[in-house]
């Protein structure tokens, strides 16, 4: 009787229902702990704030900084290429073997000597905490949380481990030639098989015996402004070898070296942080992770014990943002919302409601044609109601509520995806369609006339005098509505399959409410609407 006791509750709000006070509001749908709003709301943002000292400082600063450190940099890179050069000379780009012998024995010290000096031309105070693991100790190293370009400095430290890049950072020129030098997982995104070719790659070297150089991986795959750690990709657990975390901190009382989706360009932040006095940086090497028999085998399982570890060892909170969200907030920023307006926590979304990227990118856009008139591009009663072409009646606040998750008057678009997913979607079934179709086909001809639509509506609304013209039309090529056109319009809009689902339950309740020798008589409403029998009506309902 669980539908009869969440009908009845939902018949408490409608007018004349009789069934307690208007204006209740049933828990229909439990607000699972898992789906709460993330403890951080964007990650993928940083907005720094200088007070007027700070610009004097930077200004001053700057005039004699800025040109020294550009110089001794551009010196250093050009004294660090004839031995990246040497490196790698007759190597190809995709490298089958390491590189071994005299040639790395005499330019990997010197190119690490370098790498430090390039980090304190730029002004940076390294700090560093732990012991760094030998190859055999871990073969791979996870750095987080990752948040600038300036991260590289985890590289130097760790004494220059191959690194995963993109294969068009290979081409560019000086930096490339650098970057061969430490012989990198290169990642193609031309090559459909990139992913799983860059997974074997990590797995052989991971698995060479110490043959190879240790691998440093970002497992966020994005940059962050630091107050939380985000999905970890599987890529650097997959192998099943012990890796060694590295937690990178940036201390200081101004933040110039954030570089997130919102904020500062490249060039900006390289410009205020050579125009610091000093930029503090501390990087801790933490102990080495063993994967346990059950995380070899599941290397997200690893993922995430290694990440709430770090978490815990950086004082932030975890949450489950990944890379998506960050294709969403560009997409809700493209449709003339606000970017933040895009972050679901896609990870948990994916996984929780079995959405893909493309399924969610198109609900984004019919998020959009709701809430693009909104303020702060969040969707009230108001808007709710004019998307669905119906009155606010408290049916639609019902409904509207049910998407409410936190109860807060509206609804973002992380509420609307996963109130499509948990309540409209289970409900929009080809048997509710069928039976929804039935309900509005009065005298069973296989058509809807507007007359018959607007009836329903009135009934299952409780609006007696409801307009529909507007939505008829929406549904109808002409003067009536077929079964086909029906059932295209609901699977579009499945928002309206729990309005219908709630009138069945309703009709339901009042049955099971009835004397036993009543309930086996068929149902007739007043207005001459149910399903064809009991059995029928029953059967067809789905649980939310």
């Amino acid at each position: 009787m669980t539908q009869c006791a969440e009908a009845a509750a939902v018949a408490a709000t409608v007018p004349g229902a009789g069934m307690g006070k208007t204006g209740f509001r049933p828990s229909m749908v439990p607000r699972q702990a898992s789906f709460f709003p993330p403890p951080v709301p964007n990650p993928f943002v940083q907005q720094t704030r200088m007070g007027a000292a700070s610009r004097l400082q930077i200004f001053f600063l700057g005039i004699i900084l800025l040109p020294i450190r550009v110089l001794l940099i551009a010196l250093i890179i050009l004294l660090a290429w004839p031995f990246a050069a040497i490196s790698t000379a007759c190597c190809p780009e995709k490298l089958a073997h390491p590189i071994t012998g005299w040639r790395r024995k005499m330019t990997q010290p010197v190119l690490k000597f370098l790498g430090r000096a390039m980090f304190f031309v730029m002004g940076f105070i390294v700090t560093v905490k732990g012991k760094v693991a030998s190859t055999a100790e871990a073969p791979i190293f996870v750095a987080a949380p990752h948040s600038t370009f300036f991260d590289g400095i985890a590289c130097v430290v760790a004494g220059l481990p191959s690194m995963v890049s993109r294969n068009e950072n290979a081409h560019v020129p000086l930096i490339g030639r650098l970057l061969r030098a430490v012989q990198p997982v290169l990642v193609s995104r031309i090559d459909p098989d990139s992913r799983k070719n860059t997974i074997n790659e990590i797995i052989r070297r991971a698995s060479s015996g110490g043959q190879w150089p240790q691998i440093l991986v970002f497992p966020e795959g994005t940059c962050t402004n630091r107050s939380c750690l985000i999905t970890f990709k599987p890529g650097a657990f997959i192998p099943g070898v012990p890796v060694q975390p590295i937690l990178l901190r940036y201390p200081n009382k101004l933040d110039t070296v954030t570089w997130t989706w919102q904020g500062y360009t490249f060039i900006q932040l390289c410009m205020l942080t050579f125009c610091q006095l000093f930029t503090k940086v501390e990087v801790e090497f933490m102990p080495v992770q063993v994967p346990s028999d059950e995380e070899k085998n599941d290397p997200i399982l690893y993922a995430s014990r290694v990440r709430t570890l770090m978490a815990e060892a950086l004082g932030i909170p975890v949450t489950d943002h990944t890379y998506e969200d960050c294709r969403l907030m560009i997409s809700a920023g493209q449709l003339t919302l606000p970017m933040e307006a895009g972050l679901v926590e896609f990870t948990k979304i994916s996984r929780k409601l079995k959405l893909d990227w493309d399924s969610v990118r198109k609900q984004l856009d019919e998020y959009a044609a709701i809430a693009g008139s909104s303020k702060g591009g969040r969707i009230g009663i108001e808007e709710f109601a004019e998307y669905l072409k119906l009155p606010v009646s408290d049916v639609l606040r019902q409904l509207f509520a049910l998407f409410d998750r936190n109860h807060d008057g509206s609804i973002d678009f992380r509420e609307y995806v996963i109130g499509l997913a948990v309540l409209c979607h289970p409900a929009n079934t080809e048997d509710i369609i069928q039976v929804a179709f039935k309900l509005f086909d009065l005298d069973e001809d296989g058509y809807i006339t507007e007359e018959e639509f607007s009836t329903i509506l009135q009934a299952s609304l409780g609006v007696p005098d409801l307009d529909v013209s507007g939505l008829f039309q929406e549904i109808a090529q002409g003067d009536s509505v077929s079964y086909e056109e029906f059932k295209c319009f609901a699977l579009k809009h499945p928002q309206y399959a729990k309005i219908f689902t709630t009138y069945l339950d309703l009709q339901t309740c009042h049955v099971f409410s009835l004397p036993k020798e009543v309930q086996a008589a068929p149902l007739m409403a007043s207005n001459k609407v149910s399903p064809e029998n009991l059995d029928e009506s029953t059967s067809d309902k789905k649980d939310d």
